[in-house]
């Protein structure tokens, strides 16, 4: 059974999903550290100033649970690329290690989409890397699947 879609924790129930501010800027870059073993205080700030602030077609969410951030998520609507009408694309998701299990991403996404939802749009993508286990095994057990489109790149050094 998978426990992926498991929202009823205590700490996910006790855990609120807001717009992240300016305050939760350090324990994001934790959070981003912890996992991408890089810290990159400079981006997030980036990030804030233009996906926060409740932009429409903007979201940059936090899981505050009594003001310890335990995750985050990131996306905007994106129109008409590739052909493609406008839909949701998540570019960033991460829960703490410690609170992972519990509910708190499917609540990340969950709260996403529905933001997504409210601009009209009914399809959500992401793209990640092919050996991310565990964000490819998160993403499926929230009913993603492979999409129409092949990713391609090229160096450029």
């Amino acid at each position: 059974m998978s426990t992926a879609r498991k929202s009823g924790s205590p700490r996910a129930t006790r855990t609120g999903i807001r717009g992240a501010q300016n305050a939760d800027l350090e324990q994001v870059i934790e959070i981003d550290e912890g996992i991408t073993g890089l810290r990159k205080p400079a981006y997030w700030a980036e990030i804030l100033r233009r996906y926060g602030g409740g932009r429409p077609q903007r979201f940059f969410l936090v899981a505050d649970s009594g003001g310890r951030i335990e995750g985050y998520v990131v996306g905007d609507v994106r129109d008409w690329e590739f052909g493609s009408p406008p839909c949701g694309w998540v570019f960033g998701i991460a829960v703490r290690p410690d609170t992972r299990e519990g509910g708190i991403g499917t609540r990340l996404l969950d709260a996403i989409c529905e933001g997504f939802r409210r601009q009209g749009v009914t399809k959500v993508r992401t793209l990640l890397s092919r050996n991310n286990q565990l964000i490819l095994s998160f993403f499926r057990s929230q009913g993603m699947m492979a999409g129409p489109f092949i990713p391609l790149e090229k160096d450029l050094a």
